[in-house]
């Protein structure tokens, strides 16, 4: 069973629904879980917000910290993942943000990823440096923020913040 087939099967047994952000990604993610069969008694739905200023309106990511921290930031993909689960009503959000290259942004180098996962009872926020062309990069921040969420939801992200808040940076 692939990585959104096992995420999937997992929120289904608990009767949990999913909503994913998504900004380097560019939908990728909701592509990669709608390819399984049955997604739609899980996903609710995806939000891609690539512009900076679309993070704070459609997710509700506090502005003064975008204006402090930027939007390649693991508090960010921490905020994301919290407002696209209270937006869409879903019991966990996901979230990626980062630079898929080839150019810096914001003084971060291409393949800076920080994917997040925020659940009923935890939230957890992976950072990644990634090696590749844009594909890659986007390809690796899917297997990470899935793997993220698979690991959050077994307990095996060790001391899981506050539901919203921040939590412990796992690199992956």
């Amino acid at each position: 069973m692939g990585r959104a087939a096992a995420l999937l099967d997992v929120l289904g047994r608990r009767g949990w629904t999913l909503a994913v952000a998504e900004s380097l990604t560019g939908g990728l993610v909701c592509a990669t879980l709608v390819e399984v069969a049955g997604a739609s008694a899980v996903l609710r739905g995806g939000v891609v917000a690539y512009a900076t200023d679309l993070k704070g309106t459609l997710l509700d990511v506090d502005r003064a910290l975008l204006a402090a921290r930027g939007a390649v930031d693991p508090y960010v993909a921490t905020a994301m993942a919290a407002g696209v689960r209270a937006r869409l009503g879903a019991d966990v959000g996901l979230a990626t943000t980062g630079v898929a290259g080839p150019t810096a942004q914001d003084g971060h180098p291409p393949g800076t990823v920080h994917v997040a996962v925020v659940t009923p009872s935890g939230a957890a926020v992976g950072s990644l440096h990634l090696a590749g062309d844009r594909p890659a990069v986007r390809a690796a921040a899917v297997r990470a923020v899935l793997d993220l969420a698979l690991d959050e939801l077994a307990g095996r992200v060790p001391g899981s913040g506050t539901p919203g808040a921040p939590g412990p940076l796992h690199t992956t």
